[in-house]
């Protein structure tokens, strides 16, 4: 991406959030449900359209994006290749019959993810929120061993639906809807960086033993819990301890796939293959898409359709979103996405290394373009949430008890783009801490 004279952007126009965000946010609390969208006197603002790293709310005020809109964006908002191919796929066909009459751009999508997934992972099954691909998973992992119980980890979000609630390891979530959700999980502690990686397998070996489970899920770089990187070799001692009890390893990539942390998926770094992979987010470039693709052996456990199929949604297999993730494949290949993230992260690891010695600031972590910078409290990472906004830069508070934020910009956000956006963090830090 050649960065324009507009990527440093001495962007703010006036308030924010300026009037016309302010009257629609004011609509939206009439109508929206509660307890979906946080509204505030400076917080949050109305998009209007995005391009690349750049933001532009309904008042005319620009922002740079460090969420890449919850990892989303990869390929940046609204790629004109991937742009291309929704238009062109809406001029032919825009609703299928996934499950009954499917799409050629289905087949082509299933076919393009087995030859992109790790070893032998190949069989596919297509949904549109991450959510949808984790019940898939905990649904084959049973018909699998026949075995319900279930290995998660505290910190872990695999989404909202009743199903992924009950393996969700963020408890403000689960307890509400405790009743509803099937109990038949434990919890282990997930290990950081710094754990004591023989005693942390060695507690998953024990729990697993104890409970007969028969999955364990786990997100290889814990995204929304803080991005917590677990210590090198985990795993590939997880992949090891599932083999030895017969469990099935499903892996949680719908935030690390797809170049996020310098690999395609986060497993290739330590050349894991999970027997199910559940992505989502970045593959579809903002289409809603998900998908969970598994080794033959675990998910032929399945039964042959005989004309109703046992799990599925309306909107399997969609057209649109499978064109569009055909053409975000297209441009990781085609740009070598996946080296130039790996490329970039000495740079970036050394200027977050430097937010250290900010005020408040306790620790740095991440891997790739996936960081997160660790505050001594949640009111201080709101804070700087906030005052980041008042700046011109997005950016989201994160970790089971909001002290955290995290770094998740556009793979393609340019070197001046990325430069300005943490100077004026830098300053935003200073300023509220």
């Amino acid at each position: 991406m050649t960065p324009s004279n507009t990527d440093l952007l001495e962007f703010v126009a006036g308030p924010i959030p300026g009037p016309r965000s302010h009257a629609f946010l004011a609509t939206s609390a009439r109508y929206e449900a509660r307890g979906v969208t946080y509204i505030a006197d400076d917080y949050p603002v109305v998009w209007e359209s995005a391009h690349g790293a750049l933001v532009t709310d309904v008042d005319g005020n620009r922002y740079l994006d460090l969420t890449a809109a919850f990892a989303v964006a990869a390929l940046g908002h609204n790629h004109p290749a991937v742009t291309a191919a929704i238009v062109a796929q809406a001029g032919k066909l825009v609703h299928g019959m996934g499950d009954v009459h499917p799409s050629d751009v289905k087949i082509a999508l299933m076919e393009r993810l087995a030859a992109l997934s790790p070893g032998d992972c190949s069989r596919c099954f297509f949904s549109q929120s991450g959510g949808e691909a984790i019940e898939f998973a905990l649904k084959t992992a049973l018909l699998a061993t026949g075995r319900p119980h279930v290995i998660a980890y505290r910190g872990a979000y695999h989404g909202l639906n009743l199903g992924a609630l009950k393996v969700g390891g963020i408890e403000r979530f689960r307890t509400p809807f405790a009743a509803l959700v099937d109990p038949r999980a434990s919890w282990l502690s997930f290990p950081d960086a710094h754990a004591n990686l023989d005693e942390a397998l060695a507690r998953l070996t024990s729990e697993i033993r104890a409970t007969n489970a028969g999955a364990v899920i786990l997100e290889p770089i814990q995204g929304r819990g803080g991005v917590i990187v677990p210590p090198t070799g985990f795993l590939a001692g997880v992949r090891a301890v599932c083999n030895a009890t017969g469990a099935v390893l499903i892996l949680d990539e719908i935030y690390t796939g797809f170049g996020r942390t310098g690999t395609m998926f986060a497993c290739d770094r330590e050349g894991v293959v999970p027997d199910i992979l559940c992505v989502g987010k970045a593959l579809a470039g903002g289409v809603p898409f998900s998908a969970a693709i598994g080794r033959p052996a675990i998910v032929d456990a399945w039964p042959e359709s005989t004309g109703e199929a046992l799990h599925t949604s309306t909107f399997l297999g969609n057209p649109l979103a499978c064109a569009s993730a055909l053409a975000v494949l297209d441009v990781f290949e085609r740009d070598a996405i996946v080296a130039s993230v790996d490329a970039r992260e000495p740079r970036l690891r050394a200027q977050l290394e430097e937010f250290r010695s900010l005020p408040g600031v306790s620790d740095v972590r991440g891997r790739g373009m996936l960081w997160a910078l660790e505050f001594r409290d949640g009111t201080l990472a709101n804070e700087v949430v906030r005052g980041a906004l008042q700046r011109g830069v997005i950016a989201l508070q994160s970790g089971t008890e909001g002290t955290s934020i995290t770094l998740a910009p556009p793979l393609l956000i340019s070197e001046r783009q990325l430069d300005r956006a943490l100077e004026l963090l830098s300053q935003t830090i200073k300023e509220r801490a």
